[in-house]
Parts: structure tokens; C-alpha cells; sequence
């Protein structure tokens, strides 16, 4: 099978297309035949070295499909299925074998793209918002890059929930991309200090709950925008890794909470997954959530993926297009 991959971490140039063992279904396994593959941060993750795989090592944690195979003691799917999943690496390739417990099903007004793009970005902002810090109507939330992939279904979901949103963006035009999403207010990070402009559109009171994905450029900033109590929910770092601090920061600004949540720990659960991905098709099915596709690739050009994914080039999610 082709496929994306790496035998040796670091830039995009160590990331290879081409031929690849094609994996066959264990027990308890679904083989599926990748439709769309999404290309998100962790996967540069993994392909840099920041997070740890076996080498050689296929990317991809994302994928829409239909099931192909099944393994030894699969009942609740059939192949032909239309199938999508998370976190299950290795998905820039035509076959991917993935334990049938991380599968769902995808409702026939859903299509294979969306899907695609639904699943892990849409499932993170799901539980930042409703699990992480269960944010409520009247509530003001600080969305950092609120016009990436991720920030922009933050901004929907808090704004279904009728929560305030400020959003901090890179530029005029993903200001006003992030404010057509429901978003109350932009800062723009090259012209605004966004802590003076949050204090300020706050009344000097700051925020409940900032979630942060871009990491070592925001995050002690950051803890200067929250109230006394407030949480701030450091799920990436597309800015680089957060430095070590002094905990007796967190009492000395207002015995502030700090968290580094995974989707993993989120969706560990069959019953949290059905619940999250249940929402998100719903949604999506009514119109109340807008997946934004910036772009399709096809699977060879997955290394171009990684450079405008790493140089803010895009303001939706990207996707690979699998032969």
C-alpha cells in the first residue's frame, strides 16, 4: 500500500511517500480502507520527535474510511461500513488496522470529509468545553488561535453554550473569521497586547477559563487574563513547549487552576466517544456546527501538510485525500 512515513524523526524532509507493509486486522481489529486522513499538530508532533513512535512509524492519527476486513471476534461492524476514528496512529495510508472499540459509524448525512475533519479536533473541543471546564451560559472564555482548526470549533461550541467568547487571532482577516463564528470580540496577537485588550474588554475582571493551544508564546501571559479561581487548559503547543514555572505562581495570581488535558484520557471511555462523536454528527447534521476545510491534499504531498499547518497559513483543517 502507499503510504506516509518516517524512519528517522525531524523537518518535513525525513517525512518518505511511498510503498509500506499493509497491516492486516488482529483480534478485536477492524482493517478500514482510508478515505480522508486528517493532518493535525500531533502528527508534527510525532514526526519532529517531541512525542515518542517506533520507528519507521506511518502518520496520521485521523481518518474516514470503510471498513475493508474484520478480525477474529469483530460483531458490531460489517465491511462497507462507513466508519471514522481518533488517536489511533497511523492513518496517511490506504489500509489502517484500528481496534474496532475506536470506531463509530458515520451517519448517512455526513460525508467522508467531514467526518474526516470532525473527529479529532472536534472531539478535543467537545470536551474542553463541556468535560475539561464545563463552561455555562454568562461565562467569558479566552480562545487562543481561535481561527485554526480546533479554535474555531472552541468558538462554535461555547458560543451554542451562550458563553462569551474573546478571541485571539493573527491577523485582520482570521478576525474576521473567528468573529462570523460567533466570536464577541478579536485581538490581533502582531498589534495588541492580548492581556491589556482582555483586561480591557472584561473591565479589568479577566476570565474564566483561557484554552490555550499554541502554548510557550501565551501561557504564563496567559495566567495574567484569568480571574481569581480561573483555569487555564493547556491542550498544545504549536508555538513550542510550555517552560517549567514556579507552582507559587498559581496562589500568587488568584489560586489559579492549571491543566494539561489529551483527548486520549477523553475518549478513553466507549461511552464518553459515542457521547462526544453523537454530539458532533448531530450537530453537524443540523447545521449548528460548521466543520471548516481549508484544504485537500492528495496523500503524497502530505510533507507541503506540515508547512502550512506549521506556518499559520491556514484558518480550518486540512485534510489528506487517500488514492
Amino acid at each position: 500500500m502507499k503510504a506516509v512515513y518516517i524512519e528517522q524523526t525531524g523537518g518535513v524532509d525525513v517525512m518518505r511517500y511511498g510503498d509500506f507493509p499493509t497491516p492486516q486486522p488482529g483480534p478485536g481489529e477492524v482493517l478500514v480502507k482510508v478515505a480522508y486522513s486528517g493532518v493535525n499538530f500531533v502528527d508534527t508532533y510525532f514526526r519532529s520527535g517531541l512525542y515518542k513512535a517506533p520507528l519507521p512509524a506511518v502518520l496520521g492519527s485521523e481518518a474516514s474510511g470503510k471498513v475493508e476486513k474484520l478480525g477474529e471476534g469483530v460483531t458490531q461492524f460489517k465491511p462497507g461500513d462507513r466508519v471514522a476514528y481518533a488517536m489511533a496512529r497511523g492513518s496517511y495510508a490506504e489500509f489502517h488496522a484500528i481496534p474496532a472499540g475506536q470506531l463509530v459509524k458515520i451517519p448517512d448525512n455526513v460525508d467522508d470529509a467531514t467526518a474526516a475533519a470532525a473527529m479529532l479536533q472536534g472531539c478535543t473541543a467537545h470536551y474542553l468545553t463541556h468535560s475539561t471546564f464545563l463552561l455555562k451560559g454568562g461565562q467569558t472564555t479566552l480562545v487562543h488561535a481561535a481561527a485554526g482548526g480546533t479554535g474555531r470549533l472552541i468558538v462554535q461550541m461555547a458560543t451554542m453554550i451562550g458563553a462569551r467568547v474573546i478571541a485571539a487571532v493573527g491577523s485582520e482577516a482570521k478576525a474576521k473569521i473567528t468573529l462570523g463564528d460567533g466570536a464577541s470580540a478579536a485581538i490581533l496577537y502582531d498589534q495588541q497586547d492580548f492581556v491589556a485588550e482582555t483586561k480591557r474588554l472584561t473591565d479589568g475582571k479577566g476570565v474564566e477559563v483561557i484554552y490555550d493551544g499554541v502554548g510557550q508564546a501565551t501561557f504564563l501571559k496567559g495566567l495574567d487574563c484569568l480571574k481569581p479561581r480561573g483555569m487555564m487548559v493547556a491542550f498544545g503547543q504549536s508555538s513550542g513547549p510550555v517552560a517549567p514555572f514556579d507552582v507559587l505562581l498559581l496562589s500568587q495570581k488568584g489560586s489559579l487552576y492549571v491543566t494539561r488535558p489529551t483527548l486520549a484520557t477523553y475518549i478513553a471511555s466507549r461511552e464518553d466517544l459515542e457521547w462526544r462523536t453523537s454530539d458532533l454528527f448531530r450537530w453537524i447534521g443540523e447545521g449548528k456546527l460548521k466543520i471548516h476545510i481549508d484544504k485537500i491534499y492528495p496523500l503524497a504531498e502530505a510533507a507541503q501538510a506540515h508547512r502550512d499547518l506549521e506556518g499559520r497559513k491556514t484558518t480550518g483543517k486540512l485534510l489528506l485525500k487517500i488514492p
